[in-house]
């Protein structure tokens, strides 16, 4: 093609434009293996209209590459939380919303405002109030939307709230809970697989990578250690 280049695939967290014309050869003879996510033009409009509290329009790149740090390991996590099934709605959400907001802080024109200021006593009691209800439904798959509602506020604006008054995220905070009603139940000698159920985990396998990775043994080490005299 008269003008084109070479780009050599890696961890470079890059982006190219997927209506620009370009071609997805392996450099070696080893080839690629690449993760597919799309997200349509309406779910892009509706996410920024969101986080910028209006209608606006799409973003729009003028490069056909573009210099994106960390999106690569935004996109691999959004990509395994959709097709892992076990990753709480709130966290995809969350991911969701972040590649989104992210791709469209680089477009260079119809930059779409993304506010991430802290807004004093009206966020923090938001906070407040998304707080609780992520502790007294730790085992239900509620999502941002479901705590947006509750608050009446922006999904943004959730996220921004709470991890200005609590510093981590809402599905950060919701796995914590989580974790620590599942220990408090081993501790009562309850089945593994029901208490993964009982505090949201997809299963047993679920809950014991996170237990493990939260406490640093495994549920059944601690149920065991707990009965001991």
């Amino acid at each position: 093609m008269p003008g084109g280049g070479v780009y050599e695939c890696g961890r470079h967290g890059d982006g190219v434009q997927s209506d620009d014309p370009h071609d997805g050869h392996a450099t070696d003879e080893a080839g690629f293996t690449y993760r597919m996510v799309h997200i349509g033009p309406e779910l892009v409009a509706n996410v920024l209209g969101e986080a910028a509290g209006r209608r606006v329009g799409l973003p729009l790149f003028t490069e056909p590459v573009m210099a994106v740090p960390g999106m690569a390991r935004r996109l691999r996590l959004l990509h395994q939380a959709l097709v892992g099934g076990d990753v709480s709605a709130l966290r995809r959400d969350e991911l969701l919303d972040g590649v989104v907001a992210g791709m469209a802080r680089r477009a260079r024109v119809q930059r779409c405002r993304v506010e991430d200021g802290f807004r004093g006593e009206a966020d923090a009691g938001a906070a407040r109030v998304v707080r609780e209800l992520v502790h007294y439904s730790q085992e239900q798959d509620v999502s941002a939307g479901d705590l947006a509602a509750a608050v009446g506020r922006s999904r943004f604006a959730v996220y921004r709230s709470f991890r200005a008054a609590y510093g981590m995220a809402p599905s950060d905070y919701q796995r914590q809970v989580r974790l620590r009603e599942a220990r408090r139940l081993l501790v009562q000698g309850r089945p593994l697989a029901e208490v993964a159920v009982e505090t949201g985990f997809t299963d047993q396998s679920h809950l014991t990578r996170w237990f493990t990775r939260y406490f640093g043994v495994t549920p059944g080490v601690y149920r065991r250690a707990a009965a001991s005299p």
